[in-house]
């Protein structure tokens, strides 16, 4: 299962990107920005658009952990 290995959120807004400038710049559509917010992973242009502001690569942000389930069936 992928996960967030950082707040996302709070990383733009230390970026200098508010959830009112991305709104407003309409650089995340609301419906990939509630997506982060409960912690699902947004789409591959958003997760684009998040290492673009924050200048990192998908390794920075994402991490793979093992899903119990998967793992015990297997």
């Amino acid at each position: 299962m992928l996960r967030y290995k950082i707040d996302i959120l709070d990383a733009l807004k230390q970026a200098g990107f508010s959830t009112y400038k991305i709104r407003k710049d309409k650089l995340i559509g609301e419906a990939q920005m509630q997506k982060i917010r409960v912690g699902e992973i947004a789409s591959k242009d958003t997760l684009n658009t998040i290492c673009r502001l924050l200048n990192c690569q998908p390794g920075d942000i994402l991490e793979y952990v093992p899903d119990e389930a998967n793992q015990k069936s297997e």
